[in-house]
């Protein structure tokens, strides 16, 4: 009797044994679903909460796309935006392929852009940009004015020395940008009347705007272009140089005075997505105007009829 009733409960013992066993996996299974289900929905909050936006192109509107992306993000935590420059022509391909959100451009898009591109893309006008002559300063001790067609000269090879237009003994090294900057098709529609050639003889050539800034402070009989906004408590030493009689100015550009300056666009593929609008919105808020004024950037609600209508 003692022998069967060991048995049957060692059987009974082997039973329980197994059910908490089975209770052990059912419960695993359920916590081990629960955890998937939680990573599910955690990854979801982030892909929801760490969205992105990227901008690029002109390095022109570089700083000022900078620091709204700063000042942006203080009240829109959740959203990061990433600014690159590269030339107005980069960001516009880049938009147009959908690689950005944003393209930055000194120039409107059908004038990097065939016109079937172009009409992809559109356009929002942020501010206004000018673009000044410079020199380095022993250059600009004595020449403070060139006329257009002394500027053209200079830039295409037919006048190599400085003495020519009354500086000193010195050859001309024209520090230049490449051909996809737009702060370049910007000096040359508006103040070399499109000229084909602007290399000169003795060329220089970088597309950072800081670069070109400290090359020409640096390079003795250096000339240079560069936006309004690069000048702005600029650390090197460099002369502006005044065309037709006319400096580079806000002012002169509001009044149609002076002719050398374009809109910063940002362009976007189609319409833009509730997250760029409202980053846009951001950008042409009076917050940002004034930030871009202390920047070095013009207010397009101050350009006169005049002024805005040649543009």
């Amino acid at each position: 009797m003692k022998k069967v009733k060991r048995k049957k409960e060692r059987k009974k013992g082997k039973t329980m044994k197994g059910k908490q066993r089975t209770k052990g996996k059912v419960i695993i299974a359920v916590l081990a679903a629960a955890l998937f289900a939680g990573s599910l929905a955690g990854c979801g909050a982030k892909a929801g909460s760490g969205a992105a936006m990227d901008i690029s192109g002109s390095s022109a509107l570089y700083p000022l796309a900078q620091a709204a992306s700063t000042e942006f993000i203080k009240d829109n935590p959740d959203i990061a935006v990433h600014v690159a420059a590269g030339g107005s022509g980069t960001g516009l391909n880049n938009v147009l392929s959908k690689t950005v959100d944003i393209g930055n451009s000194d120039v409107y898009a059908d004038e990097k852009l065939s016109a079937g591109d172009a009409a992809k893309l559109t356009d929002h006008k942020v501010c206004v940009i000018g673009v000044a002559l410079i020199v380095n300063p022993d250059v600009g001790a004595k020449v403070k004015n060139l006329t257009t067609s002394q500027l053209k000269g200079i830039f295409n090879g037919a006048v190599t020395n400085w003495k020519k237009v009354g500086g000193p003994d010195e050859t001309i090294t024209i520090i230049n940008r490449p051909s996809s900057s737009g702060t370049r098709a910007l000096f040359t529609k508006w103040a070399l009347g499109g000229q084909d050639s602007i290399e000169g003889r003795k060329t220089q050539q970088t597309d950072d705007s800081n670069a070109l800034l400290t090359t020409v402070s640096g390079t003795k009989g250096a000339i240079g272009y560069l936006a309004l906004s690069y000048l702005t408590n600029a650390g090197a030493d460099v002369s502006k140089v005044k065309i037709d009689g006319v400096e580079a100015t806000y002012p002169n550009i509001y009044s149609g005075a002076y002719q050398v300056w374009g809109y910063e666009h940002m362009y976007t593929n189609g319409t833009p997505t509730a997250q760029v609008k409202t980053f846009l919105d951001f950008m042409t808020s009076q917050k940002m105007v004034t930030k871009a004024e202390s920047m070095g950037y013009g207010a397009t609600a101050k350009l006169s009829r005049a002024a805005a209508a040649s543009r």
